[in-house]
């Protein structure tokens, strides 16, 4: 009850923080240059508590995180309409959701669904070559169906390799190291950001030459350090099968949604080819070619419960938990992240204007490791979508001068959107899928703050190293 007054108490005192963040003049139009930095405080306090609710107040964390995710979203809503009035708010909040949350949940729930009715069977045991080939393969096929689709497909035969071992929560995080981030670098199916790269008029394969050596290193150290941390690991084992007498030959089952994962695949790259014009939905405009791949995303997930037996869902491990906590979460983490990437996209003229200045020199020149880092660091926390979208249109927003004399810089964005989102749970969405099926399975996964240190120990020095060779 304690815990309850003080978040309500909390809450009250943000909501008159905000409504008073903004002079009457700016009521007249919200842009990213009238916002202060008050308007993030819904979103790092939607942060926190998914950071610190399931340590210190689990029960009610678990029970109503979407109510609590929810009061944040309205948090920032509220007061935005008593400072911009209810119809710029109703728009602003019709606009994330049509134009952001809908497209993403129905991909994610295409890839989801499709996914889980893959079951990988036969004498599939976890030791480090075994894993090591599981993460390795999953980093190479997660540039062409994307980090989400390679995650889903082998998140649940990597639990059932390792259903046995009692040291394994190494083997989820560089998972999602590997699988859920890094290995979507090499083409725009990878990963979002690389896609809205290749929507603005970036080359298909430009990422794959241009990326492809920081790729390498960062998938080859990774690697080496997981064979090396499972295999002292494996040691440790007190009833490892090492004997495991006559070996059940690996076979695929459910391979027709392997057939509908190609159709969501094809459909991303669809949507960036066939541009047949906008339509109106309640004042908002949106590209008829979304609204297909909506209805498309839908349409597979529909095919793929028909056409997969229960019997197989069921044997994967198959459960509607994980996908329910990521619709619930990402609803409330798009609407309060707005406002801080309005003021990142208001570059100089922004209250965020300190941090953009460092991405120039004196001479006006962008630096690249500059942007590796500030691109990188946000997108830890906020979208790595949006985020790379921001930094791309601060370097001038000209694909074909980024690709070539601006290639460097385009490199630093792109590295930094695309391996950085692994620093953080939320910093991807496949991150966040990957924990929820790991603990709905039963297993242990780090805290919030548990797997940023993960991170700290693993990627930064790697990033740092990335810095010193490339940028």
């Amino acid at each position: 009850m304690r815990l309850r007054r003080a978040a309500s108490a909390c809450m009250a005192s943000a909501a008159l923080m905000l409504a008073g963040a903004v002079s009457p003049a700016a009521a007249a139009a919200a842009s990213g240059a009238d916002l202060s930095l008050a308007w993030g405080i819904p979103f790092v306090g939607l942060l926190l508590s998914i950071a610190l609710m399931p340590l210190v107040a689990g029960h009610v964390w678990h029970h109503h995180y979407g109510k609590i995710a929810a009061g944040w979203a309205v948090l920032l809503v509220l007061p935005f309409a008593i400072a911009f009035g209810p119809e710029r708010a109703a728009a602003e909040v019709w606009h994330i959701v049509l134009q952001e949350y809908v497209p993403f949940i129905a991909l994610l729930l295409a890839l989801y669904v499709t996914g889980g009715g893959v079951l990988l069977k036969g004498s599939l045991v976890g030791t480090p070559a075994t894993n090591t080939a599981l993460l390795a393969f999953g980093t190479v096929i997660a540039s062409v169906m994307g980090t989400t689709g390679a995650s889903m497909l082998l998140i649940r035969p990597v639990l059932r390799a390792n259903a046995f071992r009692a040291r394994k929560t190494h083997t989820f995080v560089f998972f999602i190291f590997l699988v859920s981030n890094i290995g979507g670098s090499l083409t725009p199916l990878g990963d979002p950001p690389l896609y809205l790269g290749f929507l603005k008029g970036v080359s298909f394969f430009w990422t794959t030459t241009h990326l492809f050596g920081e790729f390498l290193t960062c998938a080859t150290i990774l690697l080496g350090l997981y064979y090396v941390l499972d295999s002292w690991a494996w040691a440790r084992e007190k009833a490892a099968p090492r004997d495991t007498g006559a070996k059940e030959p690996l076979r695929v089952e459910g391979l027709m949604n392997l057939a509908l994962v190609g159709g969501v695949v094809g459909m991303v790259l669809v949507q960036g080819y066939w541009r047949p014009g906008e339509v109106a939905l309640f004042g908002d405009h949106i590209g008829i070619e979304r609204l297909v791949g909506v209805a498309v995303f839908l349409a597979i997930a529909w095919v793929s419960m028909r056409v997969t037996s229960p019997e197989l869902r069921e044997a994967n491990g198959f459960a509607w938990g994980a996908i329910l906590e990521v619709a619930k979460l990402f609803a409330a983490i798009f609407i309060t992240m707005a406002p801080v990437l309005a003021v990142l996209r208001a570059g100089m003229e922004g209250a965020a204007a300190p941090l953009v200045a460092l991405t120039s020199d004196a001479a006006g020149q962008p630096v690249p490791w500059v942007y590796f880092w500030l691109t990188g660091a946000l997108s830890s926390f906020l979208d790595n979508a949006p985020t790379y979208l921001v930094f791309f249109n601060l370097a001038g927003g000209d694909p074909v001068r980024l690709m070539t004399d601006g290639a460097l810089t385009l490199a630093a964005i792109s590295c930094g959107a695309v391996f950085m989102g692994a620093n953080s749970y939320i910093g991807n969405a496949p991150n966040f899928m990957v924990k929820a099926i790991v603990e709905e399975n039963g297993e242990r996964m780090p805290s919030f703050f548990g797997y940023c240190g993960w991170a700290v120990v693993f990627l930064v020095p790697l990033f740092l190293l990335i810095t010193l060779v490339f940028f």
